[in-house]
Formats: structure tokens, C-alpha cells, sequence
């Protein structure tokens, strides 16, 4: 990773609050919970922007996270985008749709069994419950 890093310490604190002007991007990471996001990227990094100062403190803002907060939020923050990681505002990877124009496959007997097992285990329209109903 190419910049300089603020770690979540006084000084990491002190050093990103000199570093900080207006319109001033810094980058943090995030990890993903894979159990939840089984086909997402384990990590992904999130843009902040210091936009605005605090009326009270004078000190520069990003949303409702001041420097040190965003330090003792998020951890270390980065100066540039973390190499090799995705925006975690972009989109994510497709794991499963419409494959476009070129592809000509045909489907074999065990992708259309298993279509048919998809099918089968579907819900059924009739036995589920009523909409906005509080009844299971």
C-alpha cells in the first residue's frame, strides 16, 4: 500500500489531524463476514471525506465521525486505496446470471436434474402466508 497509514494511537490521532484539510479522502478497511456474504471479498475498503468542521470542537469532520473517532471506529486509516481491494461502493462480483450474447452451452442431463431440484424445493404458493400478515 502505497501512502502513509494512521494507526488507532495518539499520535496516529495527532498525525491525521495535521494531515486533514478540507475535501481531504482517507480510505479504512473493512472485513466481511463470509457465513453472510459467502461470494463477496473478504475485505473491502470504504472513502471518507472530512467535508466539514465541528462548530464545537473546530475540528475537521467526516459525516458524524471526527479524526479520533473514526480512528477508534474503523481502526487504521489509510491515505490511499488500499492495492488489490474493492470499493466497498462498487459493485460486487457476479456469481451467477445472465452470461451474455457469446455463450452457447447446452445443458446436460445433471444441470437440468438439478434445475429440477431447485424447482422442487422452491416455497408453494399456496401455503404461504398471507402478505403483512403476522401469522407464520
Amino acid at each position: 500500500m502505497a501512502g502513509r497509514t494512521f494507526e488507532p494511537t495518539r499520535k496516529g490521532a495527532r498525525d491525521l489531524n495535521r494531515h486533514i484539510r478540507k475535501g481531504t479522502v482517507v480510505y479504512t478497511l473493512r472485513n466481511i463476514a463470509q457465513n453472510v456474504a459467502p461470494y463477496e471479498d473478504s475485505q473491502l475498503y470504504s472513502a471518507h471525506v472530512f467535508d466539514w468542521r465541528s462548530p464545537i470542537t473546530g475540528h475537521w469532520m467526516t459525516g458524524h465521525l471526527s479524526a479520533e473517532g473514526l480512528l477508534g471506529q474503523e481502526g487504521t486509516v489509510y491515505e490511499q486505496p488500499p492495492a488489490r481491494v474493492r470499493n466497498i461502493a462498487g459493485p460486487g462480483p457476479q456469481v451467477a446470471g445472465p452470461l451474455g450474447n457469446d455463450y452457447e452451452g447446452v445443458l446436460d442431463e445433471a444441470e437440468l436434474r438439478g434445475l429440477d431440484k431447485q424447482a422442487a424445493q422452491t416455497s408453494n404458493p399456496r401455503n404461504r402466508r398471507a402478505p403483512h400478515s403476522w401469522r407464520p
